[in-house]
């Protein structure tokens, strides 16, 4: 796709991970991760700021059982604080036996073994796998929305199998979209639009190639190229645009539509997590809450969606366009409703912080997109 071109030269945090698979000179690229850092996978990991890195720390939430100091934050020994302790010792490579809620449970193939190698060694920090004991033609992800995107903070789950005629044909790739569409690339019946998936057109060096593509290569290319800072641009005609006033005007009111999608997403997802993968759900939108709840604060006040980050504001259109009032009326009702899910889990002080986004307290009933 000509996007991705475009994409590469704007997303500065993706780089090429390449590997050297049979301790040769051979080197594979494997595809664009998001961090340089790795940590070993299938080990307990520390919770950070940032994300699931070496030094992960969950953030503090005042009487949420969390004390902070010198900017490492320890668990108090509450039992509230089992959620993070199971947060951290979620394994972000591991094997598992349920397959009861797989997309693709009723069809047959067969996959290499080769793959779980690569994914296990190789994962990027905001990408967890599981595959399956009995099913080796099974797997199932789950991607982390990036900081400086309408997608950050989420989790968006994808269901794979490994069809007969591996790795001579791709994956087949099915997205838990829950039928909201908040991608050009996403459809809401599940379909993933992607070359490397041979489900998008492309060049022959961004088509599938027997040998050479990895299942960790189509995450990659998922997670920087699709869940990207300024998807409008995934549409087919508008890659043309990035740049021109209308083009960039066009994206950051896509970029409203979307965040308020993957906050549906949230819910939804809190409401069902995927089997296997409930102990991150929950841990993860526990840790994550204040932070979610602060950017919707910022987008209140006008912040551009996906220009909070944590620790500052980011430029990603530096023409001053605001959020439009629509926008920030709907979000009302959302943000609403998402504190009260929190709250199930546990999470403390969000009627506080959500104080602050308005005067008065308003109900669920709020206005919706």
């Amino acid at each position: 796709m000509k996007y991705i071109k475009f994409l590469m030269s704007e997303l500065v945090t993706i780089f090429h991970d390449v590997i050297d698979l049979e301790g040769d000179d051979d080197l594979v690229v494997l595809g664009e991760t998001s961090h340089k850092s790795k940590r070993n996978k299938g080990k307990a990991v520390e919770t950070n700021h940032g994300g699931y890195g070496d030094h992960q720390v969950v953030p503090s939430f005042g009487k949420s059982g969390i004390q902070s100091s010198n900017g490492l934050t320890t668990i108090t020994d509450g039992p509230e604080n089992e959620t993070l302790r199971k947060l951290q010792s979620f394994k972000q490579f591991d094997i598992v036996v349920d397959t009861s809620d797989h997309h693709f449970v009723n069809n047959n193939a067969f996959v290499p073994q080769d793959e779980w190698k690569i994914l296990e060694k190789h994962l990027p920090e905001t990408i967890f796998v599981r595959v399956f004991e009995s099913r080796i033609d099974l797997l199932r992800a789950v991607i982390i929305g990036a900081e400086g995107t309408p997608y950050h903070d989420g989790l968006f789950f994808f269901d794979v199998l490994f069809p007969i005629g591996y790795p001579n044909v791709p994956p087949q790739v099915h997205y838990h979209a829950g039928g909201l569409r908040l991608n050009p690339n996403l459809y809401g019946n599940g379909k993933v639009c992607l070359s490397l998936l041979n489900t998008w057109p492309g060049n022959v060096n961004e088509m599938w190639t027997p040998g050479v593509s990895t299942m960790l290569q189509v995450l990659v290319s998922i997670q920087g190229l699709i869940l990207n800072a300024k998807p409008y641009f995934n549409e087919p005609g508008c890659a043309s645009k990035s740049g021109t006033q209308n083009g960039e005007a066009k994206s950051l009111k896509y970029n409203e539509k979307t965040f308020i999608l993957s906050l549906r997403t949230m819910m939804y997802t809190i409401k069902k997590p995927p089997r296997n993968f409930e102990e991150l759900v929950v841990g993860h939108f526990y840790s994550r809450a204040h932070d979610i709840l602060a950017s919707c604060k910022a987008y209140m006040e006008g912040v551009q969606v996906g220009c909070f980050v944590k620790g500052g504001l980011r430029d990603v259109d530096k023409g001053g366009q605001k959020c439009s009032d629509k926008f920030k009326a709907d979000l009302v009702g959302y943000v609403n409703l998402l504190v009260q899910d929190f709250e199930k889990l546990g999470v403390k002080d969000c009627q506080k912080l959500i104080s602050t986004i308005y005067p008065k307290p308003h109900t669920a009933g709020g206005k919706f997109a």
